[in-house]
């Protein structure tokens, strides 16, 4: 058997455990597992690459083993150190920097490409010019999804006057370019071909910019997601340029699972997906947020919280970003095995769109060793909440804002929200009464069975865990 056959079934055998990661991630109790498999994959498709390389490469073999070693050392620390320094919370803006990596390989890849083969065949010169655009986009557009996230940049969208008609006006450029690029390398000027790709280049990282510049902070988590398909069919793209199988596949399982998942998160949040994947395109400003509610606030305190919870036979946890930044999820942990040591109904309520990423409270919370049996998303949470005694709202605000429903001129109308505020008593954990992301003022806070705990969630939670 030859190398280049055990190379293939090994890519083979990859495949099927990268389709069986996504097939364990689907669950949480299969998450972990999802995660083994899909490592055991990328570890067996770069033996097989790396034994492949070895075995082509027009260098000695120990020139070319030294090479890709020290590639893999570096890579690998960069990786190891940048993991483990960063926070939960960081997570999204780290995924947006690590989507960009993806981007700018398919881009130097396409320009390696177009240097070291002839130019005999359109398809592949399509291929590298596809590439090259595609990869293009995700790497500017990552690092402004990750500059919005990490706040070194303001969330709101840059409304630049035409901003649509420019998008496609760059699109119109391209598909010029793109004619200039196949026919000028196909005719042998290598020069001029050289300076399209460069332009497309140009095009596309200014295109990446403006279309991420041009959605407002509040859509991030579904930009993040759209991201990564974007960094899946680039590596895709990548793949063919290379003629590499197993990179077309993993990046197509990437790619389909990205778009999917964006328009998921899109429909909870009722978006246009058209709109969020085209930088806001065809959508109107939305209407401005004044922050004017009439009522008053309610203010409590961690004993009397303590007090209401001994008295409470179904109790409802509402977690948001503001708990991850808290880093409250441990101490609500440990309250909800304290309350259902006592024979109290406890569950959780976890929007899709709770944190900066899907899933975010999901694995902060499995992190704290809460059960998942008692996570539940909000379409399997809402119809029982007006039968729950308490909801305790941890660092939530948009997800929890009866606007959504009542009130059509607001930015967020028309958004699915938990509908806590049908239970017979809420108390929300909050630092202040500011508006939350969407900067979209909660009506929810002047509601009559609403209570207001102020300051910060992890130490609230620990005196009402002792107050118990």
């Amino acid at each position: 058997m030859t190398v280049l056959s055990v190379v293939q079934a090994t890519y083979v055998v990859a495949g099927v455990l990268f389709i069986l990661s996504l097939a364990g991630l689907s669950k949480q109790e299969s998450a972990r597992r999802g995660n083994v498999l899909g490592m055991v994959g990328m570890a067996l498709a770069l033996v097989a690459t790396v034994a492949l390389a070895l075995q082509t490469s027009e260098r000695p073999w120990q020139v070319t083993g030294a090479l890709i070693l020290v590639v893999l050392l570096a890579g690998a620390a960069v990786g190891t150190w940048r993991v483990r320094s960063v926070e939960m919370t960081q997570m999204p803006e780290l995924i947006a920097l690590l989507h960009s990596f993806v981007g700018l390989a398919a881009v130097l890849v396409g320009f390696g490409s177009f240097l070291t083969t002839d130019h005999a065949e359109t398809v592949h010169l399509v291929e590298v010019f596809l590439g090259v655009l595609i990869g293009a986009v995700t790497f500017t557009g990552s690092i402004v999804a990750n500059l919005k996230l990490a706040a070194r940049i303001r969330s709101a969208p840059l409304m630049l006057p035409g901003r649509n008609w420019l998008n496609l006006a760059m699109l119109v450029v391209a598909a010029g370019l793109l004619v200039w690029f196949v026919g000028a390398a196909r005719d042998g000027q290598d020069g001029a071909a050289l300076t399209a790709l460069v332009l497309v280049t140009l095009v596309s990282l200014a295109l990446g910019w403006h279309l991420v510049a041009s959605i407002g902070g509040g859509d991030m988590p579904v930009v993040v997601s759209m991201l990564n398909s974007y960094s899946g069919w680039a590596a895709a793209a990548a793949g063919f340029m290379l003629g590499n199988d197993l990179l077309i596949i993993t990046g197509a399982l990437v790619g389909s699972s990205g778009a999917i998942l964006s328009y998921l998160m899109c429909q909870a949040m009722n978006r246009s997906f058209v709109s969020v994947i085209l930088g806001g395109f065809g959508a109107e400003p939305g209407t401005a947020a004044t922050g004017d509610v009439e009522g008053e606030h309610r203010e409590t305190f961690a004993a009397d919280v303590a007090e209401q919870l001994t008295h409470a036979r179904s109790v409802i946890i509402v977690p948001g970003y503001g708990m991850a930044v808290a880093k409250a999820q441990y101490p609500v942990a440990d309250l909800t095995e304290k309350l259902r040591s006592r024979g109290v109904q406890v569950r959780f309520g976890i929007h899709p769109v709770a944190g900066r990423l899907p899933g975010h409270m999901n694995v902060l919370l499995a992190e704290a060793k809460v059960p998942y049996d008692v996570m539940l998303g909000m379409d399997e949470i809402n119809d029982d909440l007006p039968d729950t005694d308490l909801v305790l709202v941890i660092g939530a605000n948009d997800t929890v804002n009866p606007a959504a429903q009542e009130d059509p001129g607001s930015p967020i109308a028309g958004m699915p929200v938990l509908e806590v505020w049908k239970a017979h008593d809420v108390v929300v954990f909050k630092r202040s009464m500011a508006t939350g992301y969407a900067g979209v003022q909660n009506p929810l806070f002047f509601r009559e069975n609403t209570a207001m705990l102020f300051g910060d969630a992890k130490e609230q939670v620990d005196r009402i865990i002792q107050a118990l």
